[in-house]
């Protein structure tokens, strides 16, 4: 369980490194904060990273999706397509500091086309905040994240958002997670009345109610702290509205469950709170007790055994490639999270897959599209390096004793395309384009077995994914496509390989492919496809998720 660090707990062997390094290594370490939100579509994600940033002081004005006049366009969207739909496309990385500690927010898409993007970076993240519209509830996407959170047990915090509009009773919200996501719920703050007539919170450990008055349109909201009597006797809320409140918070403490950490960070029992991003209702009390209550940088598991934060040599993988940040330096960028020791510009490290040593020399502090060159890093944190073709998603940087971190799988695509590319002259834009984009993990990438077919096909979670490749292709590299369909909706990779798939001899009512690892793969029409197969070949082990490949470079195209 993550905690305070202390130097009692000094890994073996690691006699080396001073005491008071030590101590700052893990004092450091104490002080961050590390957390992805997990959302569906137009639940307000992207509003409330920019209040969370607002409340950091990292921004002066919050933006807004859907700008308007002289509004600032949102900190967290940097890609134009972005700012077109009003929707986040790409993860990005927004660190800033609050209240004395340093917060790394892991920006995730909420959009239903791209959750593979959205599972690398929960793979990076040590909390997790999983937002929700106060009038749908529970929506598919949430879900889908939920489940990838609770196979990594990470720490869910919960923001019930839009309370300012009509909406759902808050208990019949919580019982809607409690049953159906099995998830245990700790209201940390109770909302008092809802809609146009939503005044406020009360903390359900300090029995304090906090009173919001609506502020300049993007500015931190005024906020007022008085007692349950104060409020009575000065009339500062409605009598009915604050009794409803009261008497639904002794419905809560009737029920009997503690706040409990170990379950918090295990997982099992989300911490609840109400407000509103877009009108700062609830903001400051959700980051407020979110440091309070948040996991700090954990252990993760190696070739090497478990590694604590505070093993003293550098350790981090990568979890997320990214081309073109700033089109005017055509630059390609690797995420970095740091797991364990103390990152150093212009060290050198080593790289597991390739066993080369690489000198980081111009490590960056990212902030959206923004950067700026950083002088150390520590666990919890993120950094960008810039990365000439050596990084692939997963891999693993480190100094002192070999270790691999585990790998990050690919999920199961849902779309399948042919990319096709009508201008033989433009082949080798077309072809760098490609083979960039399938680093990066814009989209799998998965190639005909009959050699005398050499477009890739495109294999993609939902259309966006595959529009954002065109538009991609077309304003970073000058390429423009054409996209036909194949008629396949599910895909399985062999486990056994092509020796497996050789055994088998002929199959039917499927198509074999080969992916950039040059894996079998095998495209269904439908799962009733998928079904016969297994019925017909009940030895042939098919996976849904493709198996972690270490040591082996992909096929470029």
């Amino acid at each position: 369980q993550a905690g305070p660090m202390t130097t009692s707990t000094i890994p073996p062997g690691s006699s080396s490194t001073t005491s008071p390094e030590l101590a700052a290594l893990a004092e450091a370490v104490a002080r961050r904060r590390n957390f992805a939100i997990i959302s569906h579509p137009d639940a307000g994600k992207t509003t409330l990273t920019e209040k969370l940033l607002l409340y950091g002081g990292a921004i002066q004005q919050a933006g807004a999706v859907k700008a308007k006049g002289e509004q600032r366009k949102v900190t967290s969207d940097w890609m134009e397509l972005e700012k077109q739909r009003g929707i986040s496309i790409t993860s990005t990385v927004l660190q800033f500091d609050y209240a004395g500690n340093t917060i790394n927010l892991l920006d995730t898409p909420g959009h239903q086309d791209f959750s593979e993007d959205t599972y690398r970076t929960l793979a990076a993240a040590d909390n997790a905040v999983m937002l929700e519209d106060a009038a749908k509830g529970l929506e598919p996407q949430t879900r889908k994240l939920f489940e990838v959170c609770r196979m990594r047990q990470i720490p869910i915090f919960t923001f019930i958002n839009k309370m300012d509009r009509p909406g759902r009773e808050p208990l019949e919200l919580l019982d809607e997670i409690e049953q159906q996501l099995g998830l245990a719920c700790w209201p940390v703050n109770w909302p008092i009345g809802s809609g146009d007539r939503f005044r406020g919170v009360i903390d359900r450990r300090s029995h304090n109610l906090i009173l919001f008055q609506r502020a300049e349109r993007g500015r931190a909201s005024e906020e007022k702290t008085l007692s349950v009597q104060q409020a009575r006797e000065t009339g500062a809320v409605e009598a009915e509205l604050l009794d409803q409140a009261l008497e639904e918070l002794e419905l809560l403490e009737g029920a009997g469950a503690d706040l409990d950490l170990e379950l918090v960070h295990g997982g099992e029992l989300s911490p609840v709170f109400f407000g509103s991003a877009m009108t700062n209702f609830g903001v400051r009390p959700f980051l407020d007790a979110f440091l309070e209550l948040a996991q700090r940088p954990a252990a993760r598991p190696s070739s090497a055994g478990v590694i604590e934060p505070i093993r003293p040599g550098f350790s981090g993988f990568v979890f997320k490639l990214q081309a073109n940040m700033d089109p005017r330096h055509r630059d390609r960028v690797a995420f970095v999270r740091v797991c364990s020791g103390k990152f150093e510009k212009d060290m050198t490290v080593q790289h597991a897959r390739t066993g080369r040593a690489i000198r980081l020399s111009r490590p960056q502090k990212l902030f959206g599209q923004d950067r700026e060159v950083v002088d150390d890093a520590y666990p919890g944190d993120v950094i960008g390096l810039n990365n000439p073709g050596m990084f692939a998603i997963g891999d693993t940087l480190y100094v002192g004793p070999r270790i691999e971190y585990e790998g990050i799988p690919c999920f199961t695509p849902e779309l399948f395309a042919w990319l096709r590319n009508p201008n033989p002259s433009a082949f080798k834009s077309f072809r760098k384009g490609v083979n960039e984009l399938r680093e990066e993990g814009a989209v799998q990438i998965l190639y005909d077995i009959d050699e005398s077919k050499r477009d890739p096909i495109l294999a993609a979670v939902g259309q966006l994914q595959l529009e954002v490749v065109q538009y991609r292709l077309e304003h970073e590299y000058g390429v423009q496509t054409r996209l036909e369909p194949l008629g396949f909706t599910v895909a399985r990779w062999v486990l056994g390989g092509w020796p497996a798939l050789e055994q088998v001899g002929r199959i039917f009512n499927c198509k074999t492919v080969r992916d950039a690892w040059n894996r079998p793969v095998l495209l269904f029409k439908n799962d009733w496809n998928l079904g016969q197969l297994r019925d017909d070949h009940p030895d042939l082990e098919l996976s849904g998720v493709a198996p972690v490949v270490s040591g082996v470079e992909p096929i470029a195209l």
